[in-house]
Order: C-alpha cells, then structure tokens, then sequence
C-alpha cells in the first residue's frame, strides 16, 4: 500500500453555459432552467400594449429590455396559439392579468341591477291609441306603484327623527370645531399656559397678552397699514385692506412675537400656522411697520414732572436724573465690501454690528430709542446724531457711562463715574460718587439685556433685511414697557 499513491478527490462546481429566462413579474420565480412546461414572452412592439403589460405587472421605475420576459402563468389559457411546429404563441394584443396579488384568479363580474333582482312579468296590455277609462283603471289596478299610504303618526314620527339627526350633525360639528381650535397653533391653545406665553411672546401672563391685545386691537382695522409685497419697505408700496389670510388678527400678532421672541425662521412659522412662508414673511413685515408707528407714536419721553414724581429712593442722590443711557450692539452680517467692513466693524466686538443708543428713566421704563448706526461710530458720535440733546434742558441730568465723553455737547448735567489719571489719585467722594454711579447704571444694563433676550438678536442679522431690521430693533423696545414689570420688584409700589 505504501507504493501506491492515492489520488486526491476533488469536485469543482461547473458553469452551465446554456443561459436561462426568468419572468419579471414580482414574486414570481419561474425560471426556463427548472420548468419546460411554461414558456417565457418578451414584451410586445405595439406601444399602447406594451404599456398596459408595464401597468399590470406592478414594475417602479422599470425598462425592459429584449431578454426582458413574462411566463405564461400570467396569461388567459385562450390568450396562446399552438404553431404547426408546435411553438406556442400569444395571440396579438394579449395582456397579463393572472398575478400572485389577485391568486392567479380574476374576480366574476358582478351582475347588473336587473340580473339581481327579480322582475315580475308585466301584464299584457293591449297599447291601442284610443284606450277606454275601464282599460285605464285595469292598468292601474294591475301594477300599482305603491302599496303603502304616510299616516299622520308616521310623519310625526320621521319629523321627530329629522329633528333628532340635525341636533346630532350641529353636535358633532360644535365637536369638530372644538377638535380643530385645539390642534390648530393659535393663541387659544396657549390660552391656559402661562408658560408657553412667556416663552413665545415675553409678555408675563395670558392676562398680560390679552390686556396689551386690547390696546392694539382698534387700531387694526383702522391704521394697519397691510403689506403687500414682503420686499416693500415704505407704506407708498401698501394698502390699506383687511387681512388676506386665513389667521385671525390676534394669531398675526402671535406669530409677529414668536418670530421676534423666540426666534423662529419663516419655515417654521409657515408650517405652524399652515400658511406660506411669503405669507408670513409679508404679516411680519406688516405687524413691525404697524407696531412701530403705533408704539412709536405714543410719549416715551416723560416730562420732567413725572419722572421726579417716579423717582425711586435709590436715586435720591441724583434727583435731577432724566434718563440713563448706555449704547449697545447687535451682529451683523459681514459685508463684502472692504469699505462697508470697516464701517460696521467693531472693535469692542470684534466683529461687524449695528449701534443704537437706548434711554431709560430712573424706575425703569425706556424712554428713548436711537437709530441703528455702524458698529464702528462711537459713543458720542451717536449721542449726537441720535437728537436726545432736543429733549434735555438745563434743569434736567443725564447718567451715563465713562465712554459717554458728552459734556460739551448736553445741554445739562452730566453723571460719569470720573476718570483715573495715572499721576492723580480720585478723592474719597470721587470713590463714593464714582460706586453710587456705577450701582444705578447696572439697571439700564438689565433693561437693554430685556431687550436683547429676544432669540432674533441672537444670530446675525443678514444684511438682506437691514431695511427692516431698524423698525424691529425699536418696536422690542417698545415692547419690554408692555410685556414685563419693574427692574427692582421694591419699585413696583412706587409706579
């Protein structure tokens, strides 16, 4: 045995060369290798038929080619022809129609209203031209149409369930209706949450929204002036007309605030609401022109008389104050143009922002709202342009911060904490003075961080919407009198 060598066995899978057809019906796996009882067609040349087989046979997105092919499973039995050589063939314009979704069976038609129902037989009537009454009344007898009378218990009865019916649709309506003011985003699906109040408008309370509502609410359908192209940024390219959309002027107002509030892009709003974006691009714009010529006319500089009569105690110190001022900036986006560049730059942000100037009387409420300027203006420059030097007279003081070099340029007193030279050293009522300052100032701060807490200011403003973005700054200042209460809650006695 040692002598002889065994041969390894070993088996090797062989192609098979002759090529097989397959149906291209879905579920269908018949293949010609395995079954020669079933014979495979390639779709017709007729254009209409080979449509109606690409309709039938369920193919998305399907082409076929010329060794695309449907077995005989799919068609009628009569819809083949038996060659001399014995081929079969199908006959021109058949279809496929037996699948595995209807069970390879086609349902029965179903019969007509007369194959259904039974007719009785008509009675034979002589049909003569002239036909005597006792012919009529044969006929009439023979086939009456009705065999049953309405009393008057039974219209009682069909009024009572008419009645009933109608009283079930005005229920189920009432219902839908309610269904729908719950799933549809308004203001009254907020109407019992505080919170989301405060989280979409900034306003305190449902109470507080409702009672600026009322404020606001006249003059909607007197003085709103409505835009009509989202673009147009003057009230020469408006009309003056009632609302063009499906949301109540209230939900307007709700979407105006939550754009501002909140943030919220057009997208967003769109959807909500269930409106266009073009229509919520076009009722923001029209809600900050509106509120910026309504709030805007109304006094925000006090006299003088009424803000010393306001006066809280912290400022007893100062009781010439008028108003406190300190500027702040937004993010802009960066232009293009190197020159444009260096006139929005900042370099106390270090990046390209709007400048406006914001005034606030000594119990808190904002009094005076400058323009929008370049980042790169300076403090003084806007205090110039802005023309609060109008409304200050010489009995009147102003509060202000280190930067704010005014005094040349107020027509009254001027309250800056003083300036540290490096070969001088501040005296002890320059400290005392200097600390008193800095303690009343923090409040405009947290007046201007009100303002600021609206999500839009956020991001940067794109320069599409600077035409605008002026109106919109000055109308959320506008809005922090209505929408919180005082800085300092010790305050809230003295209003």
């Amino acid at each position: 045995m040692s002598g002889f060598k065994i041969k390894e066995r070993r088996l090797a899978f062989q192609r098979v060369k002759k090529s097989a057809l397959h149906c291209c019906v879905p579920f269908c796996s018949n293949s010609s290798r395995y079954n020669s009882e079933i014979s495979f067609h390639s779709f017709p040349v007729d254009t209409a038929v080979r449509a109606q087989w690409l309709i039938n046979i369920r193919r998305d997105i399907f082409s076929p080619t010329k060794t695309t092919r449907v077995c005989s499973r799919h068609f009628h039995p009569g819809d083949f022809v038996v060659t001399a050589a014995g081929l079969r063939r199908l006959q021109k314009g058949a279809t496929p129609v037996l699948f595995s979704w209807n069970e390879y069976t086609l349902p029965t038609l179903r019969p007509n209203v007369w194959e259904r129902k039974p007719r009785a037989e008509s009675p034979n009537v002589n049909l003569t031209p002239f036909l005597t009454a006792n012919s009529e009344s044969e006929m009439e007898t023979a086939a009456p149409d009705h065999d049953h009378c309405v009393t008057p218990a039974m219209a009682n009865e069909m009024a009572n369930e008419n009645e009933a019916l109608h009283r079930k649709i005005r229920y189920l309506q009432h219902q839908l209706e309610v269904l729908q003011l719950r799933t549809r985003f308004g203001i009254q699906r907020f109407a019992g949450s505080d919170e989301h109040i405060r989280f979409y408008t900034r306003f305190a309370s449902y109470k507080h929204f409702q009672a600026f509502w009322k404020l606001v609410e006249p003059a909607v359908n007197t003085k709103m002036v409505r835009i009509s192209n989202a673009k147009a940024a003057s009230a020469s390219s408006s009309e003056f007309s009632q609302p063009t959309t499906k949301l109540q002027p209230i939900d307007e107002l709700l979407l105006f605030l939550m754009h501002l509030s909140v943030g919220l892009p057009l997208r967003d709003l769109a959807e909500r609401f269930d409106i266009n974006r073009t229509t919520a691009s076009r009722i923001i714009a029209t809600w900050t022109h509106f509120l910026y010529q309504l709030l805007g006319s109304q006094r925000l500089w006090i006299p003088r008389e009424t803000v010393r009569a306001q006066l809280p105690p912290e400022f007893s110190a100062f009781p010439d104050t008028q108003v406190v001022l300190d500027c702040t900036e937004i993010f802009c986006q960066t232009p293009s143009s190197l020159l444009l560049q260096s006139e929005v730059f900042s370099t106390y942000k270090s990046h390209a922002t709007f400048k406006a100037m914001i005034g606030m009387a000594p119990h808190g409420a904002i009094t005076f709202v400058s323009g929008l300027y370049a980042g790169s203006m300076s403090d003084r420059e806007i205090f110039k342009l802005s023309g609060i030097a109008n409304l200050l007279t010489p009995d009147m003081a102003i509060m202000v911060d280190k930067g704010f070099l005014v005094d040349n340029l107020a027509p009254c007193k001027v309250y800056r904490p003083a300036f540290l030279s490096r070969n001088t050293q501040m005296s002890r009522e320059d400290v005392m003075q200097t600390q008193s300052i800095a303690r009343l100032r923090v409040h405009v701060e947290r007046c201007i961080r009100r303002v600021k807490e609206n999500k839009l200011f956020d991001k940067e403003i794109p320069l599409s919407v600077c035409g605008s973005i002026e109106e919109l700054f000055n109308v959320a200042c506008f809005l922090v009198n209505y929408q919180y209460g005082p800085l300092v809650k010790a305050w809230a006695t003295q209003q």
